[in-house]
């Protein structure tokens, strides 16, 4: 019987010892999380945009070159030489998928595109983030919408390749732009 007190007493304290050793690492590791992701976004919003910015320079590139407004309850970045920056976040085919697509001042023409997070599968629906494939979206236009056809069956400029093997990645990606596009077009 008294091993099992022993034993008991030896789980609630190792527990707490724990316990709170997780709680001040995630007290002190939180801002330094919080600051990491906003240069992320920051870096992604400028790549998005075609701005030159280097690691170091980020935060002092992004407040020279990029102002971030806000209409209609939605925040949007805008570019100096009126390109706006659309942050955009949707489910892809496994899981979420999040980024910034850079559009003409109008909102009818796809100036850059980033992907920033997403969680396809690895070699095929990742391939969504590649830079191979985000370029197949550069001067495309909505209009009225976007939309996947076979690879190497481009027509309209309306029209993006899908990913051979990754046809559902590639069409979940184009259905969170429409989407995202026309809660934006509504608001402008």
């Amino acid at each position: 019987m008294k091993d099992k007190i022993l034993m008991i007493i030896f789980v609630i304290i190792t527990g707490s010892i724990l316990t709170t050793a997780l709680v001040v690492v995630d007290g002190y590791t939180k801002p330094i999380i919080a600051k990491n992701a906003a240069i992320k976004l920051k870096s992604s919003i400028m790549s998005a945009l075609n701005i030159d910015f280097t690691e170091q320079n980020v935060e002092e590139i992004f407040a020279k070159s990029v102002k971030e407004e806000s209409k209609g309850g939605k925040s949007f970045y805008a570019a100096m030489d009126g390109v706006v920056a659309l942050p955009f976040k949707g489910a892809g085919l496994w899981g979420p998928i999040t980024g910034v697509l850079a559009m003409s001042g109008d909102l009818k023409t796809i100036k850059g595109l980033t992907i920033i997070h997403q969680e396809e599968t690895p070699g095929l629906g990742s391939r969504i983030a590649e830079k191979a494939h985000l370029d197949k979206f550069l001067n495309k236009e909505f209009a009225p919408a976007l939309e996947t056809v076979s690879e190497g069956k481009t027509e309209k400029n309306t029209q993006i390749d899908a990913i051979s093997g990754a046809t559902m990645s590639s069409k979940a990606l184009v259905n969170i732009l429409n989407a995202q596009y026309e809660e934006y077009r509504a608001v402008f």
